[in-house]
């Protein structure tokens, strides 16, 4: 690991403690849909400064670095279904489309299975559904 790569990793360490610690009271009753409403899609500008390029200027931005994560999460499967709610939401917010977004859910079928898939797919049409009005786009 070299000097640079270990610094940004112990930053990004840091951050993802200091986040957790103050999610850590709303996270007492596990309340999915509190949670959700804690996190509505953040804006575009500190999802980028948060998850893009704050670390690694010449990384991946914002939207990229949640596409990836919701594939990672359609291949968890049902286990992940609030976390990928909330990526869903911060994606599209992030620059993403929905034809992007259910394009990497059916690209994971070969990965997750097509259980995994179809139930992300669904989880990605309500995510859609709810967000029609926020981002003027139609349906993927």
């Amino acid at each position: 690991m070299t000097d640079d790569f270990a610094k940004i990793f112990a930053a990004m360490m840091e951050q993802g403690q200091k986040m957790a610690k103050a999610f850590a009271p709303a996270m007492e009753n596990a309340d999915v849909k509190g949670w959700e409403k804690m996190f509505p899609a953040m804006p575009k500008e500190i999802l980028e400064m948060w998850f893009g390029k704050t670390f690694n200027p010449e990384g991946l931005d914002a939207r990229t670095r949640f596409l990836v994560t919701i594939a990672a999460q359609t291949v968890l499967g049902p286990i992940g279904e609030p976390q990928l709610r909330m990526t869903i939401k911060n994606g599209l917010a992030a620059g993403a489309t929905k034809r992007e977004v259910a394009e990497v859910i059916w690209q994971m079928s070969m990965f997750g299975g097509v259980p995994a898939m179809q139930k992300a797919l669904e989880i990605a049409q309500q995510v859609f559904a709810e967000t029609a009005d926020d981002t003027g786009e139609k349906d993927a």
